[in-house]
């Protein structure tokens, strides 16, 4: 049967030789026509979101406007208060805190995180139940549980096991306010640490060490090259957070009676009343000590994510301001 002739494709007709071949939309390997250098780009409009922003703006300066304006707040007092020697002794144990639980935290949870991913069955179970243990109380339950460790243990002695003992101290001397304080959270942060460091280690890719041990590496070489380099991608910034949750988890430590920031405060507005002044000398504080470890971890993180892609580390927040800066100056110019 004959194909209609209106259904062939039509055919093309060879030019002759020297002419150009005119444009033709059906063929796109044809060029185009040039494009016209008086248009312009136009961003697509978006009102909803400008919409949006502006109602965000307005509820956020409705807010502002009523914690500056209102006198409740007495911004007086608070200016006061806020460099006064007990509120920064007690945000100077505060810190003190902090690094001493975080840095013992890390180091015990070094070793916990070994025996999690160690090949023994008895290690591996006696990490997990350390772990399980301490991640699933409250850390107040634990602080109180210790200090009242006197209850269970009113003597802790040395000697020989099943033996006579030639050292003995009572646990209500040995063990007071702020040693349980280091001992419950470190204790605590030991068990969260093991876990961040464990799924770091675990985050590095099994071919590289596959191909150092290929290449005759060392263990100790294999760990400080290519190990922990990798590893802290994944570590810093879980080990930032919780270096702010364990700034901010210190203030529990006030009802064992231990002088950090809040508890200073409470002291102060006990007397005089002024509650709400001074609770927000110690938000004051909070958010300062915790804007400046946030600055910090930012930076170590840009450190240790060098070479982790082909574009290089976007430009830092003060970079940015400085080629702002620069780029006004020229217009201005």
């Amino acid at each position: 049967m004959a194909t209609p002739q209106d259904l062939l494709p039509a055919r093309s007709t060879p030019a002759p030789a020297g002419a150009t071949a005119p444009d033709r939309p059906d063929r796109p390997d044809r060029p185009g026509p040039p494009p016209d250098p008086a248009a312009r780009i136009v961003a697509r409009r978006r009102p909803g979101q400008w919409v949006c922003a502006g109602i965000a703006l307005l509820l956020a300066a409705m807010a502002v406007n009523s914690v500056v304006r209102n006198k409740a707040f007495q911004w007086d007092v608070v200016a006061d208060w806020f460099t006064a020697g007990s509120v920064l002794n007690g945000l100077t144990l505060t810190l003190w805190l902090t690094a001493v639980t975080l840095a013992l935290g890390f180091v015990l949870g070094a070793g916990l995180a070994v025996m999690r991913m160690s090949g023994n069955p008895v290690l591996r179970t006696l990490g997990w139940g350390y772990i399980w243990i301490f991640r699933s109380t409250p850390p107040l339950v634990q602080l109180l549980f210790f200090f009242n460790i006197g209850a269970l243990y009113p003597t802790l002695g040395l000697g020989i096991p099943f033996g006579p003992e030639f050292v003995t101290v009572k646990t209500v001397n040995l063990i007071g306010p702020t040693l349980t304080a280091v001992i419950g959270l470190t204790l605590l942060e030991t068990a969260y640490a093991a876990e961040v460091i464990r799924g770091g280690i675990l985050s590095v890719d099994r071919g590289q060490l596959e191909a150092a041990s290929a290449l005759g590496l060392g263990r100790w070489r294999v760990l400080r090259r290519i190990v922990v380099p990798q590893a802290m991608r994944s570590i810093v910034p879980t080990a930032g957070n919780m270096l702010i949750s364990a700034l901010k988890g210190t203030s529990i430590v006030s009802v064992l009676a231990v002088s950090d920031l809040l508890y200073s405060v409470q002291l102060v507005y006990l007397q005089s009343y002024r509650v709400i002044p001074m609770l927000v000398v110690a938000t004051i504080w909070y958010l300062v000590v915790t804007t400046l470890l946030s600055v910090g971890q930012y930076y170590v993180e840009r450190h240790y994510a060098k070479g982790a892609t082909r574009d290089g580390l976007p430009p830092t927040p003060l970079q940015r301001a400085r080629a702002a800066l620069r780029r006004l100056r020229e217009v201005a110019a």
